[in-house]
């Protein structure tokens, strides 16, 4: 071989090196879907060695980045996402790998991650940057999964709409639908409900005070689940009321939830319960106010339930949105002074009158301004009146008032759960009315009272909408503690109604 040939052999032999490469990515990417693979089984394929969490992460973040008018992510974390992969692929031995081990997911921007920084979707905390992961994150990483970003939310978790006015990728302000970029995707958790609904990543954790996770979730079809208070610990995670606040996980299916609150929560695998052992109540009040596509969906999916063998009662709750409203806004509003002081003073290190002063959306400032920062409530011919006697009175006898009732009701008529439509009405428009007052109750008027009560709630998709073609969603609230038994019949019911399409728009 002469000394000429040399450098067109190495050519060659590089060029031929690159086609390998590329044809080896092809199929490593051609060995998952995005828009039906889940945790569960990306993490099997993972520690089997079917592909690479470098390529997984790879078509995640490329996913993201296509769909910027989603404004679902406030950081997303391309370097620390894919150093993150890098390691995992190169440490991983195949058989021995954690639960989310190379899996990608998204965190809600209120929940403490290290290095990257925790805004609450809020412009007096974009420079926050937490020394260490929040307990839940922190089991997240520990389990191997890979945080690709932190998702846009309603400024602060106080809101349905996802409008926030302080953060967005696109052109306009607000998280929008995945199945409807002009429509709402729903709050506070708004970012994770668009980017499981879109299918960037199939798992993310968000929080929720009064249906932030599951209102998010039953307006993008994904599933979610409200956990009995307590269960997940709240520090590291910016705050509204600490009688009400958890944290809680959202996937693109039931089978990813129940393994998100297995690594959060403990406990081994679940299976589907047996839906002929299954007896759910419907409560008329939960019934109010629907759309024609809402009340489709649900009365379909009644008559499924019943013919698959669950029993399905009508129950009484007398005087239940009584109870809740005298719970509700007064534990809200009262607590979120304190523990807002306690968390900027312990992080943030700013003063709460600072962090009001920097708020973007309208809709959060009047409530911080008028209620939060001088602990008033609403009063009578649109005054403001203290706070803190309708806050005692919710605290020592409105709460347990209304858990009792949830109690008796359960135990009364042997239920495991309550089923109801999560939201009234599938996703309204997206702009800053969708921010109103008359809004925001009616899209917690169903979520709101087992929040208030401390029980589980279990969201799922069950159908698109007959006219909308918008996702419709439905919950079960179980007794407290009852989490496990909730997600298991979960499972047996996503058997049941399937997954939803994925929008027709994903790439």
């Amino acid at each position: 071989m002469s000394q000429n040939s040399l450098p067109l052999l190495a050519c060659s032999t590089a060029l031929a090196g690159a086609v390998l490469l590329a044809a080896t990515a092809a199929r490593a990417v051609d060995a998952f879907n995005l828009d039906t693979l889940t945790a569960a089984e990306a993490a099997a394929d993972l520690c089997a060695g079917k592909y690479r969490s470098e390529t997984l992460v790879a078509a995640v973040l490329a996913r993201a980045k296509a769909q910027p008018e989603l404004n679902a992510f406030i950081t997303l974390d391309e370097a620390g996402a894919t150093k993150a992969a890098a390691t995992f692929d190169r440490k991983h031995r195949r058989g021995l790998c954690e639960p989310l081990g190379g899996v990608p997911i998204a965190i809600k921007d209120n929940i403490e991650v290290e290095g990257l920084p925790t805004t609450a979707g809020t412009p007096a905390l974009k420079s926050y940057v937490p020394a260490k992961d929040a307990p839940v994150a922190a089991k997240l990483r520990a389990a191997g999964a890979i945080i690709i970003g932190k998702t846009n939310m309603h400024e602060l978790a106080f809101g349905i709409s996802g409008y926030n006015g302080a953060y967005k990728t696109g052109t306009d302000y607000g998280v929008r639908n995945a199945y409807d970029p002009t429509k709402i995707a729903g709050g506070s958790s708004s970012g994770n409900g668009a980017a499981l609904g879109a299918r960037i990543v199939a798992i993310a954790v968000g929080t929720d005070t009064g249906g932030s996770v599951r209102v998010p979730c039953a307006l993008n079809g994904c599933a979610a689940l409200r956990p009995t208070v307590g269960r997940y610990s709240q520090t590291g995670i910016a705050p509204i009321s600490h009688t009400r606040d958890t944290a809680g996980p959202m996937a693109t299916s039931v089978v990813d939830v129940a393994l998100l609150d297995r690594v959060i929560a403990g406990g081994g695998a679940l299976g589907p319960a047996d839906l002929k052992d299954v007896r759910v109540g419907v409560v008329a009040a939960t019934l109010a106010n629907l759309d024609d596509d809402t009340k489709a969906a649900f009365a379909a999916a009644r008559d499924k339930l019943a013919a698959s063998g669950v029993t399905v009662l009508d129950v009484d709750m007398p005087n239940l949105v009584e109870l809740n409203g005298k719970v509700s806004f007064p534990v809200a509003i009262y607590e979120a002074n304190d523990d807002m002081v306690a968390y900027l003073k312990r992080g943030p290190k700013i003063a709460i009158a600072d962090l009001a002063k920097a708020i973007a959306s309208p809709d959060v400032k009047g409530t911080y301004d008028g209620l939060v920062l001088p602990r008033k409530l609403p009063g009578p011919d649109n005054g403001v009146v203290d706070g803190k006697p309708a806050y005692d009175a919710a605290i020592k006898t409105g709460r347990p008032a209304l858990q009792a009732l949830y109690r008796d009701t359960f135990a009364k008529n042997r239920l495991d759960a309550i089923i109801f439509p999560t939201t009234p009405k599938v996703a309204i428009a997206s702009n800053p009315d969708a921010s109103s007052l008359q809004n925001f109750l009616l899209f917690i008027q169903n979520t709101d009272p087992g929040s208030n009560a401390g029980v589980p709630g279990l969201q799922l998709p069950i159908a698109l909408g007959a006219s909308s073609r918008l996702p419709v969603g439905l919950e079960l609230d179980g007794p407290a503690g009852s989490d496990r038994r909730l997600i298991a019949i979960g499972l047996a019911l996503e058997k049941l109604f399937g997954r939803l399409p994925p929008p027709a728009k994903s790439i």
